[in-house]
């Protein structure tokens, strides 16, 4: 949840269609598909992440928080656009760190919010988490026949053991084994 609301519109690549998670699961840098079907509302994202960020640098804001002393090494990269958060906060807030106003990404919340609307409206019965599409995307990739290593880098899953737990899934989910009552 904190990779998905931590996104930099410069995340984005669509050309090659990756998205690159800055400093996710195990503190580490990856990349991950981004799937083609997403590219039209992405832009619009954009589109509506610019003219807030032109809002707010017109007002004398428009600044973010960047990571590991970015600021000191490129002092205006804080207003640039592809710095700015994908999924931007409706507000703006004081840094805590700086003292500097600025808008920072969504809450949680607003993520997991999301998620329950779309679960209702989806009328999916089961419980289902943003974690929940974490899963499914792994035991997808398995079922398509992806090598597993490729997916454990997808997942930055530092041991692929912890990726094979998705195979037990798997083994339960093609079982090709009918109930003798069926042949009643």
């Amino acid at each position: 949840m904190s990779e998905t609301i931590r996104l930099r519109v410069k995340d984005l690549d669509f050309n090659n269609h990756l998205l690159f998670v800055r400093a996710g699961k195990g503190d580490k840098d990856r990349s991950t598909l981004l799937p083609k079907r997403l590219d039209e509302p992405l832009k619009a994202q954009i589109a509506l992440v610019t003219a807030l960020h032109e809002r707010d640098v017109a007002a004398g804001y428009g600044g973010v928080y960047l990571p590991f002393a970015l600021d000191r090494k490129y002092p205006k990269a804080e207003l640039a656009l592809g710095w700015q958060y994908l999924f931007p906060a409706a507000d703006l807030s004081t840094d805590p760190r700086s003292g500097k106003v600025r808008r920072h990404h969504v809450m949680d919340e607003v993520l997991q919010r999301a998620m329950r609307v779309a679960v209702q409206k989806a009328g999916i019965i089961k419980p289902a988490t943003v974690h929940t599409l974490r899963h499914s995307f792994a035991i997808n990739m398995l079922l398509k026949g992806t090598n597993i290593r490729e997916v454990q880098q997808y997942l930055a899953h530092q041991h692929v053991e912890t990726t094979m737990i998705y195979t037990n899934v798997i083994r339960g989910m093609d079982s090709t084994a009918e109930s003798p009552l069926d042949e009643l």
